[in-house]
C-alpha cells in the first residue's frame, strides 16, 4: 500500500503540472523535459536500436518506459517514505529539482517555466502525506499475542479502519489527478489557436510551380509505396517530444554569422516572395537497409540560395548552422545552399501549409543531404560559419558532419516472409539517389545472374524512382536481392554498414516462400 501511495503521490504531480502547464509552454511540462533530456542524451547506438525496433513510434515507446520508470521510482518512494517521512521528503524533493533541472535548460524555457513542476511537486508531497497517515495508523496495531483477543479485536477494528481510509483516500485523489491530467490538456488546447490558425491560412500560388509529373512514375506492381507520400503518412523523425506550436505572427528567421548583411525574415516576408514548388524525396540517416524512413512530397518555398544572397556569405564560410525553435540544429554545406538543387524554405506540404508534426509554420528542405543536417523544422535561426568553428546537435553525439545521401533500393513487393504461388510473380519496390537520379535497377534470384528491371518514369534526379519485374517463380524457398545504379554510373555497393555515423548501406535482400 506504501507503494501504491508513491504511484498515486506521482500521479498527483504530473496532473498539477500539467494543469498548471497548460498557461506555459509546453515544454515546461515534466514528462516533456524529462523526455527530451534523455533524447538529448541518448547515444547513437541507442537512437538507432530504438529507431530500428520501434521505427516512427519511437516516442510513444520512450512515454511507454518514461512511465514504467517513474512507476517503480514512485514505489520506491512511497516505501521511504511509509518507513522514514524526512527520507521520503528529501526524495521527493531530489525528483523535483532534477525535473526543473531539466524543464529550465530546454530551448525557449525560462525560469518562469519551472513554475508547474514546483507546484506539482509541493502537491505531490500533501497527497503522499494524506496517504501516508492511514498507513501510520495501522503501525499503532502492532500484532498482539494470540491470549490477547481484546486486543487482537481492537487491532483488526482500527487496521481496518486505516485500511479502508487509504483505499478510499487513493482512490479520489487518483480520480482528482486524472480530472487534473484532462483539464490541462483540454485548456491548453483551448488556449493554443495554432492547428485553428493553420487550417485558415491560404498559401500562395508559386511564382514557378513543380514540373508535371509524367504519366508512369508509379510502379504497376499493386503494394508498391505510392509515388507521392500523403502528408499524413510521411515518416517522422525528429528530436521533439512536443510539437512546437509558433504563431505565423511571432516567427522570424534571424539570418547572421559570416555575413555581409544580416537578414530577418517574418512570415509574411515568405508569402510575399517569389516562391518555388518542387517535388523533392527527404531520407533519414537512420533508415536501415530496405528501411521506410523515406518519402516524397510536393513542398512550396523560398529558394535559400536566394535567402543568402541577400546575406552575402563572407569569404571563408562553409556552413550554415540551422536552428530548430526547440534547440535542434544541423550543419549544412554552404555551398549546397548556394546552387540549383532547390533547397528552400518551405511552407508548404502537398498543396496545404505544413503539418504542425512537419515543421509548421517554416521548415528547411534540401535534396541529396539526410535530414539530420539539412531538414531543420521549426527552424528560426541560420548562422552562416564554418564546419570548424561550430558543431551541429547530431555532429557532437558522433555522427558525420556531412551527410550526402546514399544509393539505394528496396524491395517492397513481395514483402520478407511471405509466400507466393509458383508462376509469375510480380516484384517491385524504390529506389533513390537523390540530385544524382536512378538509371538502373537489378535483382539477384538466390545465386542467379543480376537482371535488369523495368524502370517507372522518372519525374527529376531529385525524388525517388520505382521499378518493376515479373518473375517466374518455381516452389521452394527463394532469396531475392536489389541493387540500383545511380546517374554518375555508380553501383550500389553491397558493403554493409549501420546507419551510424553517415546512413546505412549494402544490399536489401528479401526471403519468400513458393508454393
Amino acid at each position: 500500500m506504501a507503494a501504491l501511495a508513491g504511484v498515486v503521490a506521482a500521479a498527483v504531480v504530473l496532473a498539477v503540472a500539467e494543469l498548471i502547464g497548460a498557461f506555459f509552454t509546453a515544454r515546461a511540462t515534466p514528462l516533456f523535459a524529462l523526455g527530451s533530456t534523455f533524447i538529448d542524451f541518448t547515444p547513437p547506438w541507442l537512437k538507432d536500436f530504438a529507431i530500428a525496433t520501434f521505427g516512427t513510434n519511437d516516442k510513444a515507446a520512450l512515454f511507454v518506459g518514461m512511465g514504467l520508470t517513474i512507476a517503480v521510482l514512485a514505489c520506491i518512494l512511497g516505501v521511504v517514505a511509509y518507513r522514514k517521512w524526512a527520507l521520503g521528503v528529501l526524495g521527493v524533493l531530489f525528483m523535483g529539482a532534477v525535473i526543473v533541472a531539466c524543464v529550465v535548460t530546454r530551448a525557449g524555457v525560462g525560469p518562469a517555466d519551472a513554475i508547474p513542476t514546483v507546484l506539482g511537486t509541493l502537491a505531490g508531497l500533501v497527497a503522499l502525506h494524506r496517504l501516508m497517515v492511514p498507513l501510520w495508523g495501522m503501525k499503532k496495531w502492532p500484532e498482539a499475542p494470540a491470549d490477547q483477543a481484546a486486543d487482537d479485536d481492537a487491532r483488526q477494528q482500527g487496521g481496518g479502519t486505516s485500511r479502508r481510509g487509504f483505499f478510499t483516500a487513493a482512490g479520489i485523489t487518483a480520480a482528482a489527478a486524472g480530472i487534473a491530467a484532462t483539464g490541462g490538456r483540454l485548456l491548453g488546447a483551448a488556449r493554443n489557436n495554432v492547428a485553428q490558425a493553420r487550417e485558415a491560412l491560404r498559401l500562395p500560388a508559386p511564382a514557378k510551380a513543380a514540373a508535371p509529373v509524367p504519366a508512369g512514375v508509379q510502379s504497376p506492381v499493386p503494394g508498391v509505396t505510392p509515388w507521392l507520400t500523403p502528408s499524413n503518412e510521411f515518416y517522422r523523425i525528429d528530436t521533439a517530444l512536443s510539437v512546437p506550436e509558433i504563431n505565423v505572427d511571432d516567427w522570424e528567421l534571424r539570418v547572421h554569422g559570416l555575413v555581409e548583411q544580416e537578414v530577418t525574415l517574418t512570415f509574411q516576408d515568405l508569402l510575399d516572395a517569389q516562391l518555388i514548388e518542387s517535388h523533392v524525396t527527404l531520407t533519414c540517416v537512420s533508415n536501415p537497409v530496405g528501411g521506410n524512413l523515406a518519402g516524397n512530397a510536393k513542398w512550396l518555398g523560398l529558394p535559400l540560395r536566394e535567402v543568402l544572397a541577400r546575406a552575402k556569405p563572407k569569404d571563408g564560410a562553409d556552413m550554415v548552422l540551422s536552428t530548430s525553435v526547440d534547440g535542434f540544429s544541423a550543419s549544412t554545406p554552404l555551398e549546397v545552399l548556394q546552387d540549383d538543387r532547390d533547397a528552400m524554405l518551405a511552407i508548404g506540404m502537398n498543396g496545404e501549409p505544413l503539418p504542425l508534426e512537419h515543421g509548421y509554420p517554416v521548415r528547411m528542405v534540401v535534396p541529396g543531404l539526410y535530414g539530420f543536417v539539412s531538414a531543420t523544422k521549426w527552424v528560426v535561426d541560420l548562422e552562416v560559419t564554418r564546419f570548424a568553428d561550430n558543431k551541429a546537435y547530431w555532429t557532437n553525439r558522433g555522427w558525420s558532419e556531412r551527410g550526402p545521401i546514399k544509393t539505394m533500393a528496396r524491395v517492397e513487393v513481395p514483402k520478407s516472409f511471405a509466400k507466393v504461388p509458383a508462376g509469375k510473380v510480380a516484384v517491385g519496390g524504390t529506389a533513390w539517389a537523390q540530385t544524382r537520379g536512378i538509371t538502373k535497377v537489378e535483382i539477384q534470384i538466390d545465386n542467379g545472374d543480376w537482371v535488369e528491371t523495368t524502370l517507372s518514369a522518372e519525374a527529376s534526379t531529385i525524388t525517388w524512382r520505382q521499378w518493376s519485374y515479373e518473375w517466374g517463380a518455381t516452389p521452394g524457398p527463394h532469396y531475392i536481392k536489389v541493387r540500383a545504379t545511380d546517374g554518375t554510373g555508380e553501383v550500389q555497393t553491397d558493403q554493409r554498414a549501420d546507419p551510424v555515423p553517415d546512413g546505412a548501406s549494402g544490399w536489401q535482400s528479401v526471403m519468400v516462400t513458393v508454393q
